[in-house]
C-alpha cells in the first residue's frame, strides 16, 4: 500500500507508473480528498487549541464558548472520518508500481521470454491429453455431483501421484533450500486477506465463509501466500532473523471469477487445487537477489523431473496487484502444443508489509520488510505436465527417476 505523502509529493510519477500498470485511478480526486482532509485537521487543531486556553480560565462566561467549540470539534472529526475512509479506499485499490526493468505493456503480449530449458520430446504416436491418459483415475462426473463444475476426484495411482509430488517438492525446498515448512490455517480473517492484497479489490474471486457477524469475516485461502506472508503481521522482526523463508503445501480455493469459458475441461483451472508455496521476508534491499533465488528453487523441481520449461518476465500490465516484478515459469504441455504457467515468482517490495504493518529493527531504526512469494510448484498443473510428457504409446505413463521412491518404486502408471 502506498503512502499518501509519497503520492502528494510526486503525483506525476505515480500517474506515469500507474498508466504503465494499465490501471485507471483518479489520482487528482485522491489528492483533492487529501487536501480536504488536511484542511479539516488544521481547523480541528485550531479549535482544540482555543478550547485548551479556555479550559485554563475559570470564568463561567467561557463555559458556553467551550461547549460550542466541543460541538465544532466533534463535527469536524466526523467529517474527517468520512474523508479518511475515502482516502483509505483509494489507497487500498492502487496496485504496486513496477520496477524499472519490468517490460512496459498492457498485457501478456508484452511479456519477455528470458530463457528456455530442457528438450521438447517428439512423439511417434498420437498424443493424448491428461484427461484421456488419466480417465481411469480421474473422475469429473462424481466431482460434479459432489461439488459442481471445476472439481475432480482423483483415485488410486493419481491420488498417490499427487501426494508423491507434494512430498517430493517439500523435501527439495526444505532439505536443499532450507525453507521452513509450515502447516497454516486454511481459513483466514479479512485483515489477513487485506494484508497480502486479496481484499478489497479481488473480493469476488474469494470464497467467504458464512459468519454470524459481519465484523468477523472469514475466507478460504486462495493460496498459502496469504497465511505465510501474514505470519508476522503487526510485528517487528529482528534484522538478524532475516531472511525468513517458509514453504507450505495447501489446498487453494478460487472462484475463478472472470474465467468462464476458459479451460473448462480437465485440471488446468479448478476451484480447488493443491499448491506448494514459497514465501520470503527479507531486507527490502535484497528483494531482487531473493527473487532470483526463489526462481531457481522453483526451477529445480522441473529440472529434477526433466520437464521442458521457459522463464517469462511479465509486463507491467500483466503482473499481479501486489507485485513489483514477476517471473512466470511455463512448462510444456504436449497435447496443447504450448507452454502453460506452472509457477509465478514475485517480489512485492514493501507493498504488502505496509498493509500488514510488518517491520524489521536494525539498530535504533525500524523499516518495512520486503516480501516475496512463488509457486514451488502448482501440483495439479505439474501432474498434467508429467502425464502428458511421460506418456507412452500404450497409454501408460512412465515415472521420472527422481519421483520413483515417492511412488513406491513403481515404473509406470
Amino acid at each position: 500500500m502506498h503512502n499518501i505523502k509519497d503520492i502528494r509529493n510526486d503525483l506525476d510519477f505515480f500517474k506515469k507508473k500507474l498508466k504503465e500498470r494499465n490501471t485507471n485511478i483518479e489520482l487528482n480526486q485522491l489528492i483533492e480528498h487529501d487536501k480536504n482532509n488536511r484542511d479539516l485537521i488544521q481547523k480541528k487543531e485550531k479549535f482544540e487549541q482555543e478550547k485548551k486556553k479556555l479550559s485554563k480560565s475559570k470564568d463561567p462566561k467561557n463555559f458556553s464558548k467551550s461547549k460550542d467549540l466541543t460541538n465544532k470539534i466533534l463535527q469536524l472529526s466526523n467529517e474527517q472520518k468520512v474523508i479518511q475512509e475515502k482516502i483509505n479506499k483509494f489507497l487500498s485499490s492502487i496496485p504496486n508500481l513496477a520496477l524499472d526493468d519490468v517490460p512496459v505493456g498492457a498485457d501478456e503480449k508484452s511479456n519477455k521470454i528470458i530463457r528456455k530449458s530442457g528438450k521438447i520430446k517428439k512423439f511417434d504416436f498420437k498424443i493424448k491429453s491428461h484427461t484421456e491418459l488419466g480417465q481411469k483415475y480421474m473422475d469429473f462426473d462424481t466431482a460434479v455431483k459432489l461439488s459442481g463444475s471445476r472439481f475432480v476426484v482423483l483415485k488410486d495411482k493419481l491420488a498417490l501421484l499427487e501426494r508423491a509430488l507434494i512430498n517430493f517438492m517439500l523435501d527439495i525446498h526444505t532439505k536443499t533450500f532450507n525453507y521452513i515448512e509450515i502447516s497454516p490455517p486454511l481459513i483466514v480473517s479479512e485483515q489477513t486477506m487485506f494484508g497480502t492484497g486479496q481484499l478489497p479489490k479481488f473480493e469476488t474471486d474469494q470464497y467467504e465463509i458464512v459468519s454470524e457477524s459481519s465484523d468477523d469475516r472469514k475466507f478460504l485461502i486462495p493460496t498459502a501466500e496469504v497465511p505465510l506472508t501474514n505470519l508476522f503481521r503487526e510485528d517487528i522482526v529482528d534484522v538478524n532473523n532475516l531472511p525468513l523463508r517458509f514453504v507450505a503445501s495447501t489446498p487453494c480455493f478460487r472462484k475463478e471469477a472472470g474465467s468462464y469459458g476458459k479451460d473448462t475441461k480437465g485440471m488446468i483451472r479448478q476451484h480447488q487445487f493443491y499448491k506448494v508455496e514459497l514465501v520470503s521476508l527479507v531486507d527490502p534491499n535484497n528483494c531482487n537477489e531473493e527473487l532470483e533465488r526463489m526462481l531457481n528453487c522453483a526451477e529445480e523441481i522441473l529440472k529434477q523431473l526433466n520437464l521442458p520449461y521457459q522463464i517469462v518476465l511479465l509486463s507491467s500490465g500483466d503482473m499481479g496487484f501486489s507485485a513489483e516484478k514477476t517471473y512466470d515459469i511455463e512448462t510444456w504441455i504436449p497435447f496443447e502444443n504450448k507452454f502453460r504457467e506452472i509457477s509465478s515468482c514475485s517480489s512485492c517490495g514493501t507493498f504488502q508489509s505496509k498493509r500488514m504493518k510488518t517491520k524489521f529493527k536494525s539498530g535504533k531504526n525500524t523499516e518495512f520488510v520486503g516480501t516475496l512469494n512463488g509457486s514451488g510448484l502448482a501440483t495439479g498443473r505439474l501432474m498434467i505436465a508429467l502425464l502428458e510428457n511421460y506418456q507412452n504409446k500404450d497409454g501408460t505413463i512412465s515415472i521420472p527417476e527422481a519421483l520413483k521412491k515417492y511412488m513406491n518404486n513403481i515404473e509406470k502408471i
